[in-house]
């Protein structure tokens, strides 16, 4: 059997440039549609063209289809934590859960400081549990809801909500990228963790800051569009109270303890039905709308259908209405769709050759640490939008650069903190990325409507840069141990790491 060729440059690009032309020609025609499906079928088109790239070069149909097959694989996980996602908001919105939290957020939280706060709040929280995802699915929803109350921008919130997650997500031990990015590139987990402060602090500090100057002059709109007397309209449809953040409680409890993120969602999803039939019975009858049922089987229709369908609401109040009509397993499904294509047009890219082929080409170009680094970066950016998921950004970055990193006596914790600082980081900058596709359904905002606003996800790559030229903190393996690091610039000595 003949060995397939080697892509040319040329050939690795045509794929890539006929993705681009197709999105912004998707974007141009239908706004912020072009995710409902057109970018479907770029993402689709573009795989084909890939396909085409390969069988020129002498691989075999059968090889590319089963690369699609795994490389779809390796999204059932996302998938399925998906689908948990929106029949949690369904049934947390249902039960309470999210009307308690937005009437709480509402009478604490004033206008001048929601946007820093919101990204506090979700930093720390995320750096408990190790998940941005579920801070985004939970506290993210409610925060959204907050803004929208206080008539402010719901844009910029979940801006606020992304930074704030993903700044915890990186820097906790218990995140799943925090581990993948050491181990991808070699090396020990808390090095990692340590080396990483020295462009994360600055870059959470920098967005701090912005969200501060953006919200000073923020205040409570006039008219509050709609939803001024929001915490009225939800007094009178939910039995508020305390208690119904309990499925909050149990969901980060569970997530401290390491238990795996889809049955941990699940699981408060299932008591976010559970909290509805015990605390809102008449809602859960109302939602069901099967008067031919007697009550025990309606208040199960009504759980069935927030699982599902979501929460509608009826409260009279259009902007309220809007506000609480979500969730449910059925609102993830253009996400799912969006997530399949580019997972396939990921894995024919890789399976063909064609993105190592252009790893090559910039390897070459790369002839100084500053600039290796800040290819490495690019790479990792670029593999967001090709490969359409984070954990194969980092994953494949980590084993493209690898090499290159060991060849020139650089420490693998500097490869690893540039996995994170691009790879982890601008995941969600990407409408059709897993990360981005997730973020947009599940706080309610488009990518690129919130991506101007994610001031911690687009400062961290060029600080990461910035250290990286300026030679600061990159750290070089010792001439007696290959495996040792020195914890020093190039040019100072030996220190230890705080």
């Amino acid at each position: 059997m003949s060995t397939p060729r080697e892509p040319s440059l040329l050939q690795a690009l045509t794929p890539l440039v006929f993705l681009a032309v197709l999105l912004a020609g998707a974007v141009y025609v239908y706004g912020s549609d072009a995710s409902y499906g057109a970018n479907q079928v770029s993402l689709m088109l573009a795989a084909g063209v890939a396909a085409l790239v390969g069988l020129r070069n002498g691989q075999r149909w059968q090889e590319i289809q089963d690369s699609l097959v795994h490389g779809i694989s390796l999204a059932i996980v996302p998938i399925f934590i998906l689908l948990a996602v929106g029949a949690l908001i369904g049934t947390w919105i249902l039960s309470g859960t999210v009307p308690t939290l937005i009437v709480y957020g509402l009478k604490l939280l004033h206008p001048s400081i929601f946007y820093p706060a919101a990204c506090l709040i979700c930093a720390i929280v995320a750096l408990a549990i190790g998940s941005s995802w579920t801070v985004a699915g939970t506290l993210g929803v409610a925060l959204i809801g907050v803004a929208q109350g206080l008539d402010m921008s719901p844009a910029i919130t979940a801006g606020a909500v992304i930074s704030g997650a993903y700044f915890g997500d990186k820097m906790s031990p218990l995140s799943d990228t925090t581990n993948i990015a050491p181990a991808a590139a070699g090396s020990e987990l808390f090095a990692h963790i340590r080396h990483m402060t020295w462009t994360t602090v600055p870059s959470i500090v920098i967005a701090l800051v912005l969200f501060t100057v953006v919200g000073l002059g923020a205040s409570r709109g006039e008219g509050g569009g709609g939803l001024d007397d929001l915490p009225t309209v939800l007094a009178g449809q939910f039995n508020l109270g305390p208690h119904l953040l309990v499925p909050l409680v149990v969901v980060f409890v569970l997530a401290v303890r390491r238990f795996p993120a889809y049955p941990t969602i699940l699981i408060g999803a299932l008591l976010g039905g559970v909290f509805a039939v015990a605390f809102q019975p008449d809602r859960v009858v109302a939602l069901a709308d099967k008067e031919a049922l007697s009550r025990p089987l309606a208040m199960l229709a009504g759980v069935w259908s927030a699982l599902a369908d979501g929460y509608k609401a009826g409260t009279g109040n259009a902007a309220a209405d809007e506000l609480l009509s979500r969730g449910g397993m059925s609102s993830m499904l253009n996400t799912i769709w969006l997530i399949i294509c580019a997972m396939g047009f990921g894995a024919v890219m890789e399976k063909t050759g064609l993105l190592e082929r252009m790893i090559r080409s910039v390897l070459k170009a790369a002839r100084t640490t500053g600039s290796l680094i800040a290819a490495t970066l690019a790479t990792a950016v670029g593999a967001n939008a090709i490969a359409a998921d984070q954990y194969m950004s980092i994953v494949l970055t980590g084993r493209l650069y690898r090499p290159e990193y060991a060849r020139r006596g650089l420490a693998p914790v500097n490869l690893s903190r540039a996995l994170e600082d691009a790879g982890t980081i601008t995941s969600p900058l990407i409408p059709w990325n897993t990360c981005g596709a997730y973020m947009a359904v599940t706080l309610g905002v488009a990518t690129l409507d919130y991506l101007p606003y994610a001031f911690f996800n687009l400062v961290s790559p060029f600080v990461s840069a910035i250290l990286a030229y300026a030679g600061f903190k990159i750290l070089r393996v010792t001439p007696h141990a290959e495996a040792a690091v020195s914890a020093t610039d190039h040019s100072t000595p030996a220190s230890p790491q705080p």
